[in-house]
C-alpha cells in the first residue's frame, strides 16, 4: 500500500477493540461504549453507533419532582439521553479530551457541561450552586455522581488534578473547574482586588474555594456556559 492510499488511511484509523471494558477510548477525544443494556449520555454527544441501539431523552419526571424543578432552572445543559440496546456507541463533545473514571462506592461532583457518559449503576443528582452570584461565572450547576461504575468526563486539553489538604486550600476559577471529590463543598467568594488576574478580568472575580481533604480537577481553558433561556 502506498503511504497515502485510501487503504492505508482505513487501516490506520479503523476501529479497534482494545478489550478495555464497557467504556474505552478509541482516541483521546472519542469514547466507545460497548453497550449491552443501558447507559446515560450527554444529549447531542452521539456521533455514530453500530448495532441495535435506541435513544430516548430523559423524561422530565423520570428522576422525580426535585430534578424536574432543577431542570427548569438549568435548562438544556443538564439533559441526558438514555441509550438502550446492544452494540458499539461512539460519543464525543466538540473535540474535548475524554477521561474515564471507574468509581468503586465513591462519589464526585462534575460540572454539568463536562459530563459525557455514565453507567446505569451510577446514581446522579443535579446540585445547584450555593450562591446565585456564581451564575455570573456561567457555571450554573453541577452533577453529583455516587456508587460504583464507569463515568466519562471531558476537558479542554489535558486536565490537571490539584490535591486539597486541611492546611492547603485550593482556589479555582469556576469556568476552569471540571470536577472535585464528593466530600468537598466549595465556597464562592469574590475578590475585586484579583479581578484583573483571575478569570477574564471583567467585573467581579468569582472564585471557588475548596477546603478539607480531596481533589479538584481543572482544565487550561475558561469555559463559557449559556444560562437557561439563552
Amino acid at each position: 500500500m502506498s503511504r497515502y492510499s485510501i487503504a492505508e488511511f482505513v487501516e490506520t484509523t479503523r476501529q479497534q477493540d482494545r478489550g478495555e471494558g464497557k467504556f474505552e477510548l478509541e482516541s483521546p477525544r472519542l469514547l466507545e461504549v460497548n453497550l449491552n443494556g443501558m447507559v446515560w449520555t450527554k444529549t447531542g454527544s452521539m456521533v455514530a453507533y453500530v448495532g441495535q441501539i435506541k435513544f430516548e431523552r430523559e423524561r422530565i419526571l423520570e428522576k422525580g419532582l426535585g430534578k424536574m424543578l432543577k431542570k427548569a432552572v438549568t435548562g438544556e445543559g443538564a439533559r441526558l439521553t438514555k441509550a438502550t440496546g446492544q452494540g458499539r456507541l461512539y460519543l464525543a463533545d466538540t473535540g474535548k479530551k475524554i477521561s474515564i473514571l471507574d468509581l468503586h462506592d465513591e462519589s464526585m461532583f462534575v460540572n454539568g457541561n463536562d459530563l459525557l457518559a455514565l453507567e446505569e449503576s451510577i446514581e446522579w443528582d443535579i446540585k445547584m450552586m450555593k450562591k446565585m452570584t456564581a451564575m455570573l461565572a456561567g457555571g450554573l450547576f453541577n452533577v453529583k455522581l455516587s456508587g460504583s461504575g464507569m463515568v466519562a468526563i471531558t476537558t479542554h486539553y489535558d486536565p490537571l488534578t490539584l490535591i486539597v489538604r486541611p492546611d492547603q486550600p485550593v482556589v479555582t476559577d469556576p469556568n476552569a473547574t471540571v470536577a472535585w471529590s464528593g466530600n468537598l463543598s466549595p465556597e464562592f467568594r469574590t475578590d475585586i482586588s484579583l479581578k484583573t488576574f483571575f478569570g477574564r478580568g471583567s467585573g467581579e472575580s468569582i472564585q471557588m474555594e475548596f477546603r478539607g481533604e480531596g481533589f479538584v480537577v481543572i482544565q487550561p481553558y475558561e469555559e463559557v456556559y449559556l444560562q437557561a433561556g439563552q
